[in-house]
């Protein structure tokens, strides 16, 4: 399925390009709120009223399945997704739906992201007001490259790929609290009892946290403290610094992940 592209005029001041692997997945149909509603960590009224919000859909014991940017429009939602992920996701929304009057297909659609004046017809990332926004229908470039990554380690924004794991990541570690990505006050959601658990308690073992590093490493790289024991795994990196996902209780002093001195930069308490 496709839909016709817009062309929207772009600020001189502007900073964009079209976003790489990606896929879009439109659900249609009158159930298309009262299923997803059920299923994924964001609310879709906030979704209807702000126009985009970030999600994910999670597994019954809490983990993440992928993490999206739900999308409003007047006779749909849009469910803007890693491309590598979009195959399962699919099939998994056609098994929740069972009877529910919903159509989920793959929509050939162009998403832009950008930085600076946002055109007409653009979202505000709902993550982070630091990633810009995102245009849905346009395939637009203009300017010198935005540094994704970079953008992404002083926000501790996680990515899918590297520390979004799915099958294994459990988001609030994650901060997808933080970046608006789950509602503990919508209702049910897949694997809310295990999140809402963690959610209550009285801190995390595990946190996202911006680091420093003396040398880059290959993301998945270990982190372990002076005596050897392990910490975590460092993962994207950019300028001297990355996000890790550590220990709250052994990230402290001068930690090592292969031969580069790593350093606590913010731990997110």
């Amino acid at each position: 399925m496709t839909q016709a592209k817009l062309s929207p005029t772009l600020s001189p001041d502007a900073r964009c390009a079209p976003a790489s692997g990606r896929a879009i997945l439109q659900v249609s149909g009158e159930d298309r709120v009262k299923l997803l509603q059920g299923l994924v960590t964001q609310d879709l009224e906030r979704v209807a009223r702000d126009g985009i919000g970030y999600s994910a859909l999670l597994t019954p014991q809490g983990k993440l399945i992928a993490d999206f940017m739900l999308v409003h429009q007047e006779d749909a939602l849009l469910i803007d997704m890693d491309e590598a992920l979009a195959e399962d996701l699919a099939r998994r929304l056609t098994m929740f739906k069972l009877r529910s009057k919903a159509e989920i297909a793959r929509l050939e659609m162009p998403v832009t992201r950008g930085i600076g004046p946002m055109p007409e017809g653009a979202l505000e990332d709902p993550r982070h007001p630091s990633l810009g926004w995102r245009l849905y229908g346009a395939a637009l470039e203009q300017g010198e490259p935005v540094d994704w990554d970079a953008l992404r380690i002083a926000a501790r924004v996680p990515k899918i790929g590297l520390e979004l794991q799915s099958g294994d990541s459990f988001i609030l570690e994650l901060g997808f609290e933080r970046l608006h990505g789950v509602d503990f006050r919508k209702g049910c959601f897949v694997g809310q009892e295990v999140t809402a658990r963690m959610h209550h308690r009285t801190s995390l073992r595990r946190r996202l946290m911006v680091v420093s590093l003396s040398q880059p490493v290959p993301a998945g790289s270990v982190v372990v403290n002076e005596n050897d024991r392990e910490v975590g795994v460092v993962y994207t990196q950019a300028e001297g610094r990355g996000l890790a996902h550590l220990r709250v209780d052994r990230a402290e002093g001068v930690l090592r992940a292969g031969e580069a001195e790593v350093r606590v930069l913010d731990s997110g308490e």
